[in-house]
């Protein structure tokens, strides 16, 4: 039954705030690195296992989140989640181990997964069956809004106070929306009474376990371990191909699986899988590959970086619920899903051109353009994902279509990893072949430098070397500069490769009638 009056206003609040507050934590401790490897004594190398141990749990229990709430009762499901993350939270901040602080990490992981998914059913439940592309078009501004707002948050907390606060913040949203939740949230009609009657398919979840987590090791760290050259890696990737393939048969196998995998044979449901798994690449990449360019090659600070991605982004907010609006009237999702892919192409190949001595607002019409393609895309996605769905399949649809978008962001990230290293190598090497020892571009450069240092009060044998340190640096940069732009070029060509797949979709024209009967459908099977 959809809430009323202050009812409904706050779980619009508390849904969208949790969303908002797993994705930031997704990418919040990218700029606390540094930080955290000096606080606890290891190496960069290792402190990244904070990002890795989360991202392994995220996409473990995303896919699960239909069972498990089917199973303890949605409500008591979503509250302990949030229970979790808000302890988990804690124990994070007030680690002084890195082991520690990488199991607390994949517990916070555990309980923030479940939030996605879960805060999107009861949301929906909180709308009127024609307001509900409404409410699609709040829960997608938070799946743009989070993971951007996460480097501008981290970086204001880490210019002004210590890495444990990046994990303490959640505390006092997590305690509020845990009694916001346990007070107005109402239990599903039904809820828990079939739990006695339920089989667990625990070979299933432990074959996702080992096939997802192990591919997500595999994405987060191979290029930290230089791929195959590692027997971990490899090690993993067996497990995850041979992980994978059996947990696909046996779903298939069974009755009552944890993951209910037959939903993929509706062809909307499989293709907009592969149009989400593209946007998740795109989002995340992004988000990564321009804080990087920023930063190491503008010579941002890391708060300069966020608000550069933050003011922009804020157009989702502005946009998501005018789009929900006109969805609502029954207009076909796809012209909005052409029309972002378009922009987000445009986009990239927009930065792709972008000159190393831009200010920070000449970014902004390319990053509110990013902002704009988005929010064309999220929600006639979302809803274009259990389109023609049966609504007992529906939960299992959106929790698909949630890991999808996850993946495509563990994907992006680990292929830009390597891209970038291939090509900064390629052009490092282009750029020390044009300055071979002897030419005159190189010796004039060398002697300007060098007359500078002794000037300075050098000596001659320093000032040659400083000299050469300086140009070496200036490669360095202009080589990851170039090979940063090659990476939104080749986000470019994910996006335009996939827009001719718009023609396995189908929409069938409906009435409002209709449409307000389907939505209804969906917010049931939640």
């Amino acid at each position: 039954m959809a809430a009323k009056g202050l009812a409904k206003f706050i779980i619009v609040i508390t849904t969208v705030s949790a969303a908002i507050m797993e994705l930031i934590d997704t990418s919040i401790v990218n700029v606390a690195l540094t930080d955290m490897s000096g606080s606890l004594g290891v190496s960069i190398e290792d402190i990244s296992w904070v990002i890795t141990a989360y991202a392994i749990a995220n996409v473990i229990i995303i896919p699960l989140t239909g069972f498990l709430a089917e199973y303890f009762g949605r409500k008591n499901y979503y509250i302990a989640s949030m229970i979790i993350f808000t302890i988990a939270s804690y124990m994070c901040g007030d680690s002084t181990t890195l082991i520690e602080l990488v199991m607390w990490r994949f517990i916070q992981g555990v309980g923030g997964g479940a939030l996605l998914s879960t805060s999107q059913a009861i949301l929906f439940d909180a709308f009127k069956p024609e307001d509900r592309p409404v409410a699609s078009g709040l829960f997608g501004m938070g799946l743009v809004l989070g993971p951007t707002l996460g480097p501008t948050l981290g970086g204001y907390i880490m210019d002004n106070y210590q890495w444990p606060l990046i994990f303490m913040i959640n505390i006092p949203i997590g305690i509020i929306a845990t009694m916001l939740a346990f007070s107005f949230i109402d239990k599903k009609e039904g809820e828990g009474k079939h739990k006695k009657g339920m089989h667990i398919d625990y070979n299933g979840i432990l074959l996702l376990i080992v096939g997802i987590g192990c591919l997500q090791y595999v994405l987060e760290r191979g290029e930290a371990e230089d791929w195959f050259s590692s027997n971990t890696i490899r090690i993993c990737a067996i497990l995850a191909f041979v992980g994978l393939v059996s947990f696909i048969w046996y779903e298939l196998s069974i009755k009552k699986p944890a993951v209910n995998l037959r939903v993929l044979n509706n062809r909307n449901l499989a293709f907009t899988t592969i149009f989400t798994f593209v946007v998740g690449f795109g989002l995340y990449t992004s988000v990564f590959v321009f804080p990087v360019l920023a930063q190491r090659v503008l010579g941002y600070t890391p708060y300069e970086t966020g608000l550069t991605l933050l003011a922009p982004t804020m157009i989702t907010v502005i946009m998501m619920p005018i789009i929900g609006k006109t969805m609502s009237k029954g207009y076909s999702p796809i012209p909005f899903v052409v029309t972002g892919f378009i922009f987000f192409a445009a986009y990239c190949w927009y930065s792709a051109k972008v000159s190393p001595d831009v200010n920070r607002w000449d970014f902004f019409f390319p990053l509110a353009l990013r902002a704009l393609c988005l929010s064309l895309v999220q929600l006639p996605l979302i809803n274009q994902a259990v389109a023609g769905l049966q609504p007992k399949d529906y939960a299992a649809g959106i929790s698909l279509n949630n890991m999808t978008r996850q993946l495509g962001g563990a994907f992006g990230i680990a292929i830009a990893n390597n891209y970038v290293a291939q090509h900064y190598a390629q052009h490092k090497t282009d750029m020390i072949s044009n300055l071979a020892e002897g030419s005159a571009q190189l010796s004039g450069r060398v002697a300007t430098l060098t007359h500078g240092f002794i000037a300075g009060g050098s000596d001659s044998a320093s000032a040659v070397t400083k000299a050469y340190t300086i140009i070496n640096a200036a490669a360095d940069k202009q080589a990851y500069y170039l090979s940063y732009l090659d990476t939104f070029r080749l986000i470019t060509v994910f996006f335009i490769a996939v827009i001719p797949l718009v023609a396995f979709l189908r929409v069938k024209k409906k009435s409002p009638l209709d449409l307000a009967a389907a939505k209804a459908a969906v917010a049931e099977a939640h």
